[in-house]
């Protein structure tokens, strides 16, 4: 316990400049058992920490540990938990709790056993939480994605822009861009955001491509292969696929070409590319009709955010590919997107966009209320033709 405590002060002690998650103003850190989901590299670690900080910096009933500490191998997570509960503890967070066997029935456990103790957890965005049956009813889920881009303009210039609904956007975009223009040009910032702005790890010394790197293939040999129980012999086949992809993206796919390229089965193929998306390295685009039918193949293949693009695939870089995978990415949290015959997207089953260059050529194409523009390059829309950038600043 002591050596526990004592890591836990020295990451408290040792804190570089962070960049403050505005999910922590959402979260309700009066539940008792919270979970904060999110893919490898979106600095759940850091969120866990920024929060001690900010709320619990000199409370001593509050502990941080990672539970891929071997000490958790012999003393075990629920016996840990009622000797830090009967020496006075009242916080607990727990990092990476998908590195602990059976977490889902220890926190259970100590949940029913514990009333006034509350555990706050970080997990993979694969794993199973809400709907866990060990948990379901007891625990509250929320995600940590990426950065968005006004998350990473508002570091780099020193800004405080607020995130906008996208109501907000459709109806009230040029007001709101001349009020952003008024204090920055965010389209400096926008190629720089589009490389390495993703992940907060942008901030560290060692190169950006090769963390980034080190990032996706423990998503494929741990977080994947692990949580899904996939035999390590497999793991160059889904390696193979993801590179594949990523050389591809955006395309329609052929999943019996895949297979064969692969050398394994369609149905396996339509596995792996539920995997990859889960663990947001992929999104899958389909119909609005098939929208929540996951056996069906996807009408399109993007990678999840631009920033895998440039680590997995650089010469599959160019200008639309950027702008889709950037539209897809900052729309998607928390909105259906689902594909169109009415341009690129089709966002809540109500709103089509075509994402598009600043030489866009087709501006009244399909020209209706519910038909927008998204244009690259451009840093004031007028009407349904609204900036690439400002679909940034969604969340």
């Amino acid at each position: 316990m002591n050596t526990l405590v004592q890591t836990h002060n020295s990451l408290l002690k040792h804190k570089k400049g962070t960049i403050r998650r505005e999910l922590a103003d959402e979260i309700d850190w009066s539940q008792r058992l919270i979970a904060i989901k999110g893919s490898r590299g979106v600095g759940k670690t850091t969120f866990l920490l920024d929060y001690i900080r900010e709320h619990h910096a000199n409370d001593k009933n509050c502990l941080y540990i990672n539970l891929n500490n071997l000490f958790f191998t012999e003393k075990g997570l629920v016996p840990f938990i009622d000797e830090f509960y009967k020496t006075g503890g009242k916080i607990l967070l727990l990092d990476q709790i998908h590195k602990y066997p059976e977490w889902a029935k220890g926190l259970r456990i100590c949940y029913e056993q514990y009333p006034d103790l509350q555990i706050i957890f970080t997990g993979s965005s694969i794993l199973r939480v809400k709907t866990n049956e060990e948990l379901k009813g007891i625990v509250n889920v929320y995600y940590l994605n990426g950065l968005s881009f006004r998350e990473f303009l508002n570091y780099e210039s020193g800004n405080q822009f607020r995130r906008y609904t996208l109501e907000d956007l459709l109806e009230n975009h040029e007001d709101i861009v001349e009020e952003i223009l008024g204090k920055v040009r965010p389209l400096a910032y926008f190629s720089d955001y589009m490389r390495f702005g993703y992940y907060p790890c942008y901030q560290e010394e060692r190169s950006f491509n090769d963390n980034l790197l080190k990032i996706i293939n423990l998503m494929l040999e741990f977080d994947i292969t692990y949580l899904n129980q996939i035999e390590l012999k497999y793991l160059c086949k889904l390696k193979k696929l993801l590179y594949i992809i990523s050389c591809n993206v955006p395309f329609h796919p052929n999943v019996s070409k895949l297979a064969n390229d692969v050398e394994t089965s369609r149905a396996t193929i339509m596995n792996y590319m539920r995997y990859l998306k889960n663990a947001r390295l992929i999104r899958l685009l389909n119909s609005s009709e098939r929208f929540k039918d996951a056996s069906k193949k996807p009408n399109k293949v993007y990678l999840h955010n631009t920033n895998l693009l440039y680590a997995i695939a650089p010469e599959n870089v160019n200008e639309a590919n950027l702008r889709e995978t950037f539209f897809y990415n900052q729309v998607g949290p928390d909105r259906n997107i689902s594909s169109t015959d009415r341009g690129h997207f089709l966002v809540n089953d109500k709103y089509n966009f075509e994402i598009t260059g600043s030489e866009n050529t087709s501006e009244s194409k399909f020209r209706t209320e519910d038909f927008f523009i998204a244009a690259d390059m451009i840093e004031r829309g007028e009407g349904n033709k609204i900036p690439l950038w400002l679909f940034g600043f969604l969340y």
